[in-house]
């Protein structure tokens, strides 16, 4: 049985099974979260995860979620900058077709 030892706020040093943590993944990133309850105090813990952190706990089998960031919504500045790209694009017609 795999077991990933991390560590709890509270208790220090734990170890768990791959279905006891879940990871949070950053679509813009290779990097994301995992979070998991302490199994000595019960403590929600949530802690960074780069991106050898992220292969490890994928390749371990736990469970993961790609949670897009909130970006609000789009802004003047953003139309206007796609707005101007368009205005640039001498066939657009044929780069939409060839995607």
């Amino acid at each position: 049985m795999t077991t990933i030892k991390t560590t709890c706020r509270h208790c220090g040093d734990v170890e768990l099974r791959p279905a006891d943590l879940a990871l949070e993944l950053d679509p813009t990133e290779e990097s994301g979260s995992y979070r998991f309850n302490c199994p000595i105090c019960g403590a929600e813990q949530r802690r960074p995860a780069n991106a050898r952190v992220v292969n490890v706990l994928l390749a371990t089998g736990v469970a993961y979620e790609v949670k897009a960031p909130d970006l609000g919504p789009i802004t003047v500045d953003e139309i206007d900058r796609f707005v101007y790209a368009l205005d640039q694009e001498e066939d657009f017609w044929r780069q939409l077709a060839s995607s």
